[in-house]
């Protein structure tokens, strides 16, 4: 599989090797969407000691997909984190694609004007 540059910081909390560990299994579905290196950045912050917050950057050919999600404990903003990015990422992907797609018509339209 490939390698992802993780990087985790906790405000108000300490990142233990458990909360680490779901943090990489839930990336991994997001990093089945790509075939490059990611670079992630995750922070999770505990605000006024009960709001849980997570939030992660995801650094990609180029580009930055960004999300965030707050509950009221730290493995369900991390499950509301991952499915957030998920579907950023298909939407970037999305772009991608139709990006691509635009590119191709304009060559077929500049052949047919020939």
């Amino acid at each position: 599989s490939l390698y992802m540059q993780l990087e985790i910081t906790g405000h108000h909390i300490e990142v233990t090797p458990a909360l680490n560990s779901y943090i990489k299994e839930k990336l991994e579905r997001i990093k089945r969407h790509f075939d490059q290196v990611l670079n992630v950045h995750v922070i999770l912050e505990v605000e006024n000691k009960t709001l849980h917050s997570a939030e992660a950057t995801i650094h990609v050919s180029g580009n930055q997909i960004y999300a965030n999600a707050k509950e009221d404990n730290m493995y369900a903003s991390i499950d509301a984190l991952c499915d957030k990015l998920d579907r950023q990422v298909l939407k970037h992907k999305d772009k991608l694609k139709n990006h691509h797609r635009d590119e191709n018509l304009r060559t077929i339209q500049l052949q047919a004007a020939d």
